[in-house]
């Protein structure tokens, strides 16, 4: 099977997460990257399609002249990978879903939840897939707690504890020149939630993709720790659930000794998950008076699509790139079944929807009224008024 012909807007020389798009979109050979909007900057850009060995005639200047002239060639992308900051993630979305070609998005998916749902809606009209690269979600030992919370080895879930802490930005290194950081702090940028957009959108979509709650509605609180930082760097919100749950979120850039610090507990009535992001390739499972159970990823008995997400035997550690390059991966699959007119693989489900960004998007704007009405409980379905 060939590689599919794959772009990139944004993702130029210095660029953040791109070089980790980049990695994962090879992991499997799914992905041939042959166009590219890499930078604002001409030179920049220029420079960024010659060390990515890129044709010059298709390295374009902005995602609009790229997402028409790709359209209309025999040989034009097929889908493009959105990794721009923040504030032109819809609009870039938009051009290449409107000109026919499949779109894989950094989160957050859009600045607001109008414009996730004018994306969704544009993607189903126009019959592309639209994916987002909720990576955390794309791990094996996720996979299987999922399928563990389906089969009843919990019972009824009762309380959802997740957080994101990291303390990698317990300073303010925006002001001592650290342009990753600049734009993430800049609302105009980064949308109405800095800490929420960046982390707290990867935390809530693990908390739904690892037990299948819906939010109901929400308390936040939002703070600006670090001094002088103009805008959130940590966030409290409780949750409450669609049939009674109850849990919380706690995303954080302030966490001083933390590394990454992604991690989530869920509490049923007969037993709890536990895990850690740190150790992705190990899932607890703890129950009254019973010793721990540390499941580990590889091994015969995990299910189906825990197995599909694994590349190597037990033992050998996979980690990041190989949760990313799932999503990357089951993208291809579900981009090639579409094009062929066959069905997907059932499996290949790891990368998140148009409709997990539009949630995603709601969240955020339920968080920011709930703390500018002092913490009021606030409606966070997708039927609350914006």
């Amino acid at each position: 099977m060939r590689p599919l012909r794959w772009g990139m807007v944004g993702g130029g020389l210095g660029a953040g997460i791109a070089p980790t798009h980049r990695r994962a979109a090879s992991l499997d050979g799914r992905f041939q990257l042959i166009a590219g909007a890499f930078s604002r900057d001409p030179e920049r850009n220029r420079a960024s399609g010659e060390e990515l060995r890129i044709a010059p005639d298709r390295v374009y200047r902005d995602f609009t002249a790229m997402a028409h002239a790709e359209s209309r060639r025999g040989d034009g992308v097929e889908c493009v990978s959105i990794v721009t900051p923040n504030d032109t993630h819809a609009a870039a979305s938009l051009a290449f879903i409107r000109n026919g070609i499949d779109v894989i998005c950094d989160k957050p998916m859009a600045m607001s939840r109008a414009e996730a749902l004018a994306v969704e809606k544009a993607a189903a009209e126009h019959g592309v897939l639209f994916a987002l690269t909720h990576n955390y979600s794309a791990y094996p030992m996720v996979l299987e707690a999922r399928h563990l919370v389906d089969s009843g080895e919990l019972g009824a879930i009762r309380v959802v504890a997740v957080e994101y802490a990291q303390g990698t930005r317990n300073r303010l290194l925006e002001a001592e020149g650290d342009t990753k950081m600049a734009w993430r702090v800049d609302p105009r940028v980064a949308g109405p939630s800095t800490v929420l957009g960046d982390i707290g959108t990867h935390a809530h979509h693990l908390l739904r993709r690892m037990t299948g709650l819906e939010i109901e509605s929400l308390s936040a609180e939002l703070a600006t720790i670090v001094p002088g930082r103009k805008a959130d760097d940590d966030a409290h919100v409780n949750l409450r659930f669609r049939g009674g749950a109850r849990g919380r979120l706690w995303a954080s850039m302030v966490a001083a000794g933390n590394g990454h610090g992604l991690r989530i507990r869920v509490f049923g009535e007969k037993a709890s998950l536990h895990w850690d992001q740190e150790t992705p390739d190990e899932l607890q499972l703890r129950a009254d008076n019973a010793p721990y159970r540390i499941m580990r990823r590889g091994e015969a008995y995990l299910c189906d699509a825990a197995k599909h997400a694994s590349r190597t035997k037990t033992g050998n550690p996979e980690g990041y790139f190989g949760a990313f390059g799932n999503v990357y991966s089951d993208a291809a699959e579900a981009i090639c079944a579409r094009r062929a007119g066959r069905p997907a693989d059932l499996l290949a489900r790891t990368f998140a929807t148009a409709r997990d960004g539009v949630l995603g998007m709601a969240f955020i704007e339920a968080a920011v009224a709930s703390h500018a009405n002092g913490g009021a409980w606030t409606d966070a379905t997708l039927d609350a008024r914006p």
